[in-house]
């Protein structure tokens, strides 16, 4: 087991791996998973860091290029950071672990060939895909529903159902409301809509 975690070429598929998966945690936060599956790939990969022979401007070049890739998806949303940040991934991973010669990988150039033009071109469309998907406009303008009268389809008090728009709203209310009752929207609270019964004049 030992030898094989030391085969570089191995080790160089734990690395890309392990910062694919932390990239896309990056892009993604919150679920938990792929930070966990960064972590171990990367104590993986970092086992053979350890045990081989390395380029340490490589490494330097590898742990640089998170920065653009943050910049790129936090701030700037410039692509061309991104492509400096998979360029470096590259780079880095491919000449890390040292051969005979400084700058003669020891990774299988048709392995890095591969991996390398799969993982950029991953990374290419997902970030991409992200930036568009959050600077998308909302379908719904909810803020636009405060103010707007619909119809009560459920007796109402601490939760229930009403029309508003066309559409059918979880809402609740301070004061019981009944079925059929004509209701405003007061407030919004993620998707759930605070109303009180309109008083018939």
């Amino acid at each position: 087991m030992a030898d094989f975690l030391l085969n570089p070429n191995v080790a160089y598929l734990f690395l890309i791996g392990g910062f694919s998966m932390a990239l896309m945690a990056i892009l993604t936060p919150g679920s938990g998973v792929l930070e966990i599956g960064a972590i171990f790939v990367l104590l993986l990969a970092g086992w053979g860091i350890y045990n081989l022979p390395i380029n340490y401007w490589a490494l330097i070049i590898l742990v640089c290029g998170v920065v653009p890739f943050i910049f790129a998806v936090r701030k700037s949303r410039r692509m061309i950071f991104l492509g400096i940040s998979i360029l470096a991934l590259i780079v880095g991973s491919v000449f890390l672990f040292r051969g005979e010669i400084w700058w003669k990988p020891v990774v299988n150039p048709v392995l890095a060939s591969v991996v390398s033009l799969l993982a950029g071109g991953f990374f290419w469309l997902a970030v991409q895909k992200t930036l568009e998907a959050g600077e998308a406009p909302f379908a719904h303008d909810l803020g636009a529903l405060i103010g707007t009268i619909g119809e009560a389809k459920t007796d109402i008090h601490q939760e229930g159902s009403a029309q508003v728009r066309g559409e059918l709203w979880s809402v609740y209310s301070k004061d019981p409301i009944a079925q059929g009752a004509a209701v405003r929207v007061v407030a919004r609270e993620g998707f759930i809509l605070r109303v009180e019964e309109v008083e018939n004049k």
